[in-house]
């Protein structure tokens, strides 16, 4: 049976490899446009909805797709990934301000078809991450490494931003960008028998 993640990003096959040792990965082509009116949770479910149904209508046979989607949230405002450099440096000034927390959400999407079955997973998990001060000029070493771009919230906690990540409530990988203690438990009944 064929298992394919819906997603280019490292981090993500990184994390799905500590759970399945072969699979495919196949990168969903969708507008992630945010839909009005839905809470953080919801688009980031939704998200992750999109690219596993993009990739699962465009293969056939028995298999399991995976999708996900992370949004970086700060009071009720989501923060994707930078336009360009100065909004970067903007992002993270924000996530710095006031109590210095955000919460980041991670969207699963696990579509499965075996034996002519079709199923649908769809879920969430939440962290909640505390930064330390961050200066000026630590903000712009950071985002002359090239890695804030492609980042919800322009940052990423398992690169040298970490050292300005004062402590996390929930789990980490939530945060990497796959909740897998929650893909796993989907996965288990049909990899694992």
């Amino acid at each position: 049976m064929r298992i394919i993640l819906a997603s280019g990003s490292p981090r993500r096959k990184e994390l799905l490899s500590l759970i399945v040792k072969d699979f495919e990965i196949m990168v969903s082509g969708v507008d992630e446009k945010l839909e009005d009116g839905l809470t953080p949770e919801k688009q980031a479910e939704k998200l992750a909805y999109i690219k596993a149904k993009d990739i699962f209508d465009k293969t056939e046979g028995d298999r399991i797709v995976i999708g996900a989607d992370t949004l970086v949230v700060k009071d009720n405002i989501i923060y994707g990934k930078p336009k360009d450099r100065a909004d970067a440096k903007n992002i993270i000034k924000t996530m710095i301000s006031g109590d210095k927390t955000h919460d980041v959400i991670t969207g699963l999407c696990v579509l499965v078809y075996i034996n002519n079955e079709y199923k649908e997973y769809k879920t969430f998990d939440k962290a909640k991450e505390y930064l330390k001060d961050i200066s000026d000029e630590e903000i712009d070493r950071w985002i002359d490494t090239g890695k804030a771009m492609d980042k919800a919230g322009a940052y990423g906690i398992n690169t040298e931003f970490g050292v300005h990540v004062e402590k996390i409530e929930g789990n980490y990988n939530t945060i990497v960008g796959l909740p897998i203690h929650k893909l796993y438990d989907i996965l288990k009944e049909y990899i694992y028998k």
